[in-house]
């Protein structure tokens, strides 16, 4: 292996780019600039359409859904850019903040001739990056010169396709005694993924027997209900619950996976709760954003739980996807342990809508 990054560095270090507001170029048989909505200026914007190409706007089927705008190409929509809108335009369409006070957005033209497959993978690499998922876009002559002359990541389509959206391999890095409140014999392990993202934890509480099933939670990162105590949802009481009974078992292990805002990241959980302000439950928040129900994946748990020496689980959770996921993900759920706390008067629609359009069991 030379110095150069191979496809899965590449892909790193085009999401960083488009966390910055730095266009990346997507090269194939049709090769496309492509910057986030979310970090562009003016500038940028300027600069693209002075490339004389026609620019479209690319989003996810669920935004598109509701600008009412036709998604050709089923999950993604490409929306034709008028040469006089501005910045604003864009981010309007983007960020569905306003949308209540200003619903009438279009007309909006949806472009349906050509290969909608790097506008696809735009809006996936915005997504992987934690930005909305929405990307502006213009097609170049040669991808590969046109990204070196400026200096700009260049992203080979047919080699970046397959990896997004997989899963990254995860890698154990270091694992240290971590006596708790609940337990004095707890260890943290930590595991990295291969692709540069956010790294996993498992918290271990005794010392499980390896033959055995072992209690285990799959718990999603949560600052706000965590941390800082919020009433809008049961993360921390479930947290705390979990280890709490493992501490009284004696044995337990926790998965605590980096997947905040049910894997949308925390500034577009925060966008999630203005909407939820507005009426909205978690469900339809998500999708005004141009988010899935859930973007979460669980086989994180199942591979560090392998990883560990763990086939089979008596798991703590409401959450039938859960169990579905570690048993396709070959850990046998031999139990599954109820775990219902936390609820209180803000939180009341919060959890009716688990129940009623995630399938918890609450």
């Amino acid at each position: 292996m030379g110095l150069a990054p191979d496809i899965v560095e590449t892909l790193a270090r085009a999401r960083a780019d488009l966390r910055m507001g730095v266009p990346i170029v997507l090269t194939g048989p049709v090769s496309v600039i492509a910057v986030a909505v979310e970090t562009l200026s003016p500038e940028r914007l300027a600069a693209i359409r002075a490339l004389g190409s026609d620019v479209v706007l690319a989003l996810t089927g669920w935004r598109a859904q509701t600008l009412k705008a036709r998604a050709y190409d089923g999950d993604v929509a490409r929306i034709a850019v008028p040469d006089a809108v501005a910045l604003g335009w864009l981010q309007a369409l983007a960020d569905p903040a306003d949308d209540l006070s200003t619903p009438m957005k279009g007309p909006l033209n949806s472009v349906r001739e050509g290969d909608a497959a790097p506008h696809r993978a735009a809006v996936q690499m915005c997504k992987a990056a934690r930005l909305l998922p929405a990307a502006l876009c213009a097609e170049v002559a040669d991808g590969l010169a046109f990204a070196a002359e400026n200096g700009l990541t260049a992203v080979p389509l047919a080699l970046a396709a397959p990896l997004l959206g997989a899963q990254s391999p995860l890698h154990a890095v270091v694992s240290a005694r971590l006596p708790m409140e609940v337990s004095e014999a707890g260890r943290l392990h930590v595991f990295r993924p291969e692709d540069g993202g956010e790294e996993h934890y498992a918290i271990e509480i005794g010392r499980p027997d390896r033959a055995a099933p072992v209690l285990a939670r799959l718990h999603s990162a949560c600052f706000t209900g965590d941390l800082m105590g919020s009433l809008k949802c049961d993360c921390g009481p479930q947290l705390r619950a979990a280890l709490a009974q493992m501490g009284v078992e004696g044995t337990g292990v926790l998965l605590y996976l980096n997947q905040e805002g049910r894997g949308i990241g925390l500034a577009n959980k925060m966008r999630a709760y203005s909407l939820q302000d507005q009426g909205f439950d978690t469900v339809e928040a998500n999708h005004r954003l141009g988010f899935d129900d859930d973007e979460r994946d669980f086989r994180l748990g199942a591979d560090i739980l392998k990883s560990l020496g763990f086939k089979s689980v008596r798991l703590l959770t409401n959450n039938p996807a859960k169990i579905a996921m570690m048993e396709k993900s070959g850990v046998s759920v031999t139990e599954r342990v109820p775990l219902k706390v936390g609820q209180t008067p803000q939180n009341a629609d919060y959890l009716a809508t688990k129940a009623a359009k995630s399938g918890h069991l609450l």
